[in-house]
């Protein structure tokens, strides 16, 4: 209720939030938006997609591990059945990553989305690894006990390559963790998102940051001279 008294109308959830979600929404007649993750597998291609459009959500993502690793084991057609099926019941249907590479490889297979949801963040900050030890696909893998080695530290490996992405993509683009889960300063890492071409912004907040957290997007939004990706949304 206080998120949109300050003007959020959309959340991001698992499929599982959506009966509290509806809940609310019956309740306070909140209008609030869903953006609602599932993980398709080669053999369960449709169940959560459809739990999702059976059941109010209003639009239906492909969570970020999820795509990571489909392209991984080599089974981008689950991802391109998954949003295939999700439009052909007339819901929006968006791909999350991590990892960038998984986008370009979904790109070079064809693979458009109608939104994509997308790790964005800078890499100037103390926990963060070198980039010569950065790996692929290594956001959800092993944690090393070596600060120079990936240790749950870093969301986007490779923001640069992310930036470039975009840059050539006509599709609302959603950037997530763009915070570095509290690494970086809410001025900070809103600033380098919307700068870097995200349309929009996922961040989790406690009920006590919301209020300022907007104030802080609208302040960079009305200040904001260097952004070079058209907005998209």
């Amino acid at each position: 209720m206080l998120a949109e008294k300050a003007g959020v109308n959309t959340i991001n959830i698992s499929k599982d939030q959506l009966p509290l979600i509806n809940k609310y929404k019956k309740i306070f007649g909140s209008s609030l938006q869903t953006v609602c993750q599932v993980h398709p597998t080669a053999d369960d291609l449709y169940s959560a997609a459809n739990y999702v459009m059976d059941n109010g959500g209003t639009m239906v993502q492909i969570q970020g591990n999820c795509c990571d690793w489909r392209v991984r084991e080599g089974r981008i057609d689950v991802l391109q059945k998954c949003i295939d099926h999700i439009r052909s019941k007339g819901f929006p249907a968006g791909l999350g990553a991590h990892s960038i590479q998984a986008m370009i490889e979904c790109d070079k297979a064809g693979l458009e989305p109608d939104f994509y949801m997308k790790t964005i963040h800078h890499d100037r900050y103390w926990s963060a690894h070198p980039k010569e030890n950065r790996k692929p696909f290594s956001v959800d893998g092993d944690r090393s006990p070596n600060h120079n080695e990936f240790h749950d530290n870093m969301f986007c490996l490779f923001p640069d390559e992310t930036i470039a992405f975009m840059k050539t993509k006509k599709i609302p683009w959603m950037g997530f963790k763009v915070l570095a889960a509290g690494a970086l300063t809410p001025q900070d890492g809103f600033k380098y998102a919307f700068e870097s071409g995200a349309d929009f912004l996922c961040v989790g907040m406690f009920d006590y940051q919301v209020v300022e957290d907007v104030n802080i997007a609208i302040d960079i939004l009305a200040g904001m001279k260097t952004r070079e990706r058209p907005w998209c949304g």
